[in-house]
């Protein structure tokens, strides 16, 4: 199997279980921690590749540019991509998703929970990592009703603008992404629980192995060395 959303969800849903099973409530804080890391990670690499081409303000327009990530044909053919609608430009931007590959994955294995508290901070610690004066809020989830409802505050997008194309230099394929959540997650446990939580991270990977194939799991061992706080 390829590296697609499925096994991103995969990787967090894993480690969730992996460390709420063994740590109990000081596991789920040690995921959300993580989960937040990563998310304020990926935000300051879009950060910096937009200064890098001379944007000059980090704004809702160019947060949406610099996004790193785009459906896979995986997530399309299986009926699962995200869907969204437009409930407003102005004055902020608030979107209405009704598919998603991470939400169909979680599902999927029964970790609803799991999902929620992937889902609680991530797009709004991305933007706190582009640019922190910005203000993102999620009203509601796909793990809890029909929908996921997000709003990008003060945005002022007139028609056209949310849709602005995206930076194709800014793009990474689901092996890095892959890469990126799982060593997160691996540092952090091993940072909090030492052995156990390094532990826990060679269990994850059993279980992702489990999932996806052996040699495709052992793949995120090239990233042992990378730092994902930075752009290339």
């Amino acid at each position: 199997m390829e590296f697609n959303e499925m096994v991103h969800a995969t990787i967090a849903a894993r480690f969730h279980v992996r460390l709420t099973g063994a740590f109990g409530e000081r596991g789920r804080m040690a995921f959300l921690h993580a989960t937040r890391c990563y998310a304020e990670q990926r935000g300051r690499r879009m950060a910096q590749r937009a200064i890098r081409d001379g944007v000059e303000v980090l704004d809702w327009g160019a947060y949406l540019r610099y996004g790193e990530w785009e459906n896979t044909g995986d997530a399309k053919r299986l009926g699962c991509a995200n869907q969204k609608e437009v409930l407003s430009l102005s004055p902020d931007y608030v979107i209405r998703i009704t598919s998603c590959p991470w939400h169909a994955r979680f599902a999927e294995l029964g970790l609803t929970q799991a999902g929620r508290d992937y889902c609680r901070d991530l797009d709004r610690s991305i933007a706190r990592g582009f640019n922190p004066d910005l203000v993102f809020e999620l009203k509601c989830t796909l793990h809890d009703g029909p929908c996921c409802v997000q709003a990008m505050r003060g945005a002022d997008f007139a028609p056209g603008q949310d849709h602005p194309s995206r930076n194709p230099g800014a793009l990474r394929g689901f092996e890095y992404h892959c890469g990126h959540s799982y060593w997160t997650y691996r540092r952090i446990a091993g940072a909090v629980f030492g052995a156990e939580g390094r532990q826990a991270a060679e269990q994850v990977l059993s279980d992702l192995a489990e999932y996806c194939g052996k040699e495709t799991a052992e793949r995120l061992l090239r990233f042992r060395e990378v730092d994902f706080n930075l752009c290339d």
